[in-house]
């Protein structure tokens, strides 16, 4: 069958952003177009000790995309919504927006620990300022610690310490068993782990029980954590694309209660306002997907917090309405703005842009000013 032509397609080189670009590759290629990723290195990628409230502009993992698009090296870019400005060049479009997967967090841990029987005091990643506030908003009593890197980097920092203790413990016994004790196993020395062979049996040996792990498992064997971790939060479409969700143990949060970044869950396709970006906007734009995040990125931003304050914005059509809730806190969550309302569907971008007026004056400029100082 006959070619419609190439779309040259930019993408970060993660794994989640590789994925991200093929589900969107397939859909273009289901409808006769060739297309080639083209991989591109963003700021986001490049500065890797830092938080991305701290790269200094929200974007850093957009505008090397979007250049790109701009200069023709490329025709368009596919971008997890979420992390991109709510301000675009003129020349840019966002044409094409897919299906939205779910849009919340999940609380990630080793071994099932639900949100509510985390421990007093448990430590908990993210590197979201707006989970930061969510979490201590819900239980002020947690340790929360700031968590870089990719979607699989952070859920093996999380199964560090819980994997590698295990592995200690087991090459223990199994020394203590062989009557090796004082010797060691893969370089364990039996006597510095403080276990009562006694207290724990296992049907599998050392070797049986690592060749059982999955591969993110295995790799957080030989990783150094920064932090000893309880439990981290992600958003559960990332968790779903990068394909960790049936590797680890998983809670969905409330969506009300901690509401997701305006566009989570959500890709976006932008290109020029050309050709290309019709074709792209006829086979990808899925119509209830536009409308829901262009009401939540329309209150961002009226809000004019960007990546630096503590704000999550979640709509969903609901017949004639868009039914949007909005929050705004403090970085510790002692202090919030929380409201829901409904906006007509035939307006919502304009009703949107009200919503946040009306957000404001109720205190929210006052903590995103905040936020800015900070």
């Amino acid at each position: 069958m006959r070619s419609k032509g190439t779309i040259r397609l930019a993408t970060r080189g993660s794994d989640l952003a590789r994925r991200q670009a093929a589900t969107v590759a397939e859909a273009l290629e289901d409808r006769r177009y060739e297309v080639e990723l083209v991989e591109v290195s963003t700021a986001g990628d490049r500065v890797r000790d830092e938080l991305i409230q701290d790269l200094g502009k929200t974007g850093a993992f957009v505008r090397s995309l979007d250049e790109q698009v701009l200069s023709g090296d490329v025709d368009a870019a596919v971008h997890s919504m979420k992390d991109m400005p709510t301000d675009s060049p003129d020349d840019l479009v966002v044409a094409g927006i897919p299906e939205r997967a779910q849009p919340g967090d999940v609380l990630v841990t080793p071994d099932g620990t639900s949100f509510e029987d985390l421990p007093e005091g448990a430590t908990v990643g993210t590197s979201s300022l707006r989970r930061k506030a969510q979490l201590l908003s819900t239980r002020p009593d947690l340790d929360v610690v700031p968590l870089r890197g990719n979607v699989d980097t952070r859920v093996e920092k999380l199964l560090a310490t819980h994997l590698q203790t295990e592995h200690e413990r087991r090459s223990a016994v199994e020394a203590e068993k062989r009557g090796d004790a004082g010797g060691d196993i893969d370089g364990i020395d039996a006597e510095d782990v403080d276990v009562d062979p006694e207290d724990y049996t296992y049907e599998r040996s050392v070797e049986e029980w690592f060749d059982s792990l999955s591969e993110v498992q295995r790799r957080a064997t030989e990783r150094d954590p920064d932090h000893e971790l309880d439990a981290i939060v992600l958003a559960e479409a990332g968790l779903e694309r990068i394909g960790l969700a049936h590797h680890v143990e998983t809670e969905r949060l409330p969506i009300r209660e901690f509401v997701p970044a305006a566009g989570q869950g959500a890709l976006a396709v932008t290109s020029r306002d050309d050709d290309v970006g019709e074709a792209i906007h006829g086979v990808l734009d899925h119509a209830r997907t536009r409308v829901e995040t262009t009401a939540e990125r329309s209150v961002l931003a009226g809000l004019n917090g960007g990546c630096i304050a503590p704000i999550g914005v979640y709509g969903v059509v609901q017949g004639a309405h868009v039914s949007v809730t909005a929050a705004v806190y403090d970085e510790r969550g002692e202090t919030s703005v929380v409201e829901t309302r409904d906006l007509p569907v035939e307006s919502h971008a304009t009703a949107a842009r009200e919503f946040a007026a009306d957000l404001r004056e109720r205190g929210a400029a006052d903590l995103v000013a905040q936020a800015r100082e900070d």
